[in-house]
């Protein structure tokens, strides 16, 4: 013999089962990285105590201004990110959610990443060395650029990288800068071609955070840079190590249009 249960009570009871469904969701790893806004760094000085550009063999100049390379921080390859964080992060400005596989090689260990991103930033000075030179028709092979930037890794500071080098190589112009503090992100080949990176209307968080009030950004990635626009940071599309110098200038003396995303 069966007895009947009332609506509440079977709503009750189908409760039990989704509730415990929901509490496991909440808890359960996921295949996510969260993000945020990391350091910047001046390339045109140094990094703990360290100069981040040196070049012997080519007189140089001093510069004014800065040119801030921007990074992101994410939860590391080993990391459980929940539901929770998921949700956190949504409604959060200065959080973004990305899938793990965007951020980290897959099928990689912590320390072979480690050794990826080590690899992946020289490959990146090493194409900037080459682009700034080409641009400046320097081919003297006893000029010798050396890069220097501590726990920092991958490809998207080539660009400013590239920038630096040029602004103190380049002792008959003014400085790219104007004097003023410009921030931006940007792989560079060493045809001078600037690629896309990721992260970058976290990036611009951290421009603005640390004083930047001009932006480069991949001119692909304009749309997402302008999601999060901090108040007051301008925007420069850039595509290749050419127009990015050009815009800069065109910036520093008032004359020629500086474009804008």
């Amino acid at each position: 013999m069966f007895s009947r249960l009332t609506r509440p009570q079977a709503l009750a009871v189908c409760a039990l089962p989704v509730a415990g469904l929901l509490a496991t969701a909440a808890f359960a790893p996921l295949p996510f990285s969260v993000a945020q806004p990391g350091q910047t760094t001046d390339v045109l000085g140094e990094d703990k105590g360290d100069p981040v550009i040196t070049i012997s063999g080519a007189p140089t100049r001093d510069t004014s201004g800065e040119l801030r390379m921007t990074t992101i921080v994410a939860t590391s390859p080993d990391t459980d990110v929940t539901l929770g964080d998921v949700i956190d992060a949504w409604f959060r400005t200065d959080r973004a959610v990305m899938p793990r596989d965007s951020v980290y090689p897959s099928g990689k260990s912590t320390r072979e990443i480690e050794k990826y991103n080590t690899e992946q930033m020289k490959e990146s000075q090493d194409a900037a060395t080459e682009a700034a030179l080409n641009y400046l028709d320097l081919s003297d092979k006893n000029i010798k650029v050396t890069l220097k930037l501590a726990d920092v890794g991958g490809p998207s500071a080539g660009l400013l990288f590239t920038l630096g080098i040029i602004d103190k190589l380049n002792g008959t112009g003014a400085d790219l800068t104007g004097g003023r503090t410009i921030a931006g992100t940007g792989t560079i080949d060493a045809a001078g071609k600037v690629g896309a990176v990721g992260g970058v209307s976290l990036k611009t968080q951290a421009a603005k955070r640390d004083g930047a009030t001009v932006f480069l950004v991949p001119k692909d990635e304009c749309s997402d840079a302008k999601a999060e626009l901090p108040k007051g940071l301008r925007l420069i599309p850039v595509t290749t190590l050419k127009g990015a110098v050009g815009a800069l200038e065109a910036l520093e003396s008032g004359k020629g249009s500086v474009p804008g995303c």
